[in-house]
């Protein structure tokens, strides 16, 4: 088997300082889809930031996309974040920019040089993503469903090994919230693992996935429960 885009051994998980779950041990495969459940509160989006070092992994092992986390240096915190894509439920696009400038924003800031590759390299990402005729539009022109969409077209430009999404369905009604399933299961069905936090058990039943679930401070495994 190769290697995990993704593995935690024992890791503490920590916000402001305090634990809020302990002994965390798991690993991604490529190409795996998991959700990350569990009540508000209750560590899912600390852990996903420490999956992509906004919080330090003070105790514990990890790696992820090939990055130890543990005392991993601030410089090379932006290289890591090159090999994921990261999917805010506030969309956090930049409302006086156009889509097309949006992208191209974050292609300048992750080192694409010439103009021809990162023009293409937006139109293949908004073609992919459902959104051709986009480019010009401003984030608020943009139904939410629409600026979802814009926003997993910018976490797939640099086409990452694995995807953290943090409730990326909870602003969305459910038909909508349907097509950006759907979209996910195209992404990770080309070959990017996905790991997608969310509250609604209603998507999670309509497409069924391994379970980690946070609760009373520990990481429940479905995949462990079944075995």
């Amino acid at each position: 088997m190769t290697e995990p885009v993704l593995e935690l051994r024992e890791a503490t998980i920590q916000q402001e300082g305090q634990p809020v779950l302990a002994d965390v041990s798991f690993a991604l495969q490529k190409s795996e889809f998991s959700y990350l459940v569990g009540r508000t509160g209750s560590g899912k989006s600390s852990l996903l930031k420490t999956l992509y070092a906004d919080l330090p992994l003070l105790s514990g092992s990890g790696t992820v996309a090939g990055f130890a986390l543990p005392k991993l240096p601030a410089s090379k915190i932006p290289y890591l974040r090159r090999k994921l894509g990261i999917v805010f439920q506030d969309f956090q696009l930049l409302s006086d920019r156009t889509v097309a400038e949006n992208l191209l924003f974050v292609l300048n800031a992750t080192g694409w040089k010439t103009k021809t590759s990162k023009q293409q390299r937006i139109i293949d990402v908004l073609g992919r993503v459902g959104l051709t005729g986009a480019t010009n539009r401003l984030p608020h022109r943009l139904s939410g469903g629409e600026q979802q969409r814009v926003v997993i077209a910018r976490a797939m430009l640099n086409e990452p090994v694995l995807l953290l999404a943090d409730e990326p369905t909870g602003n969305l009604d459910p038909e909508v919230s349907d097509d950006i399933m759907r979209l996910f299961a195209e992404i990770n069905n080309s070959g990017t693992a996905i790991l997608m936090a969310t509250h609604n058990f209603q998507l999670i039943d309509k497409y069924p996935h391994r379970v980690l679930t946070c609760k009373d401070g520990q990481l429940l495994d479905s995949a462990r429960s079944l075995n």
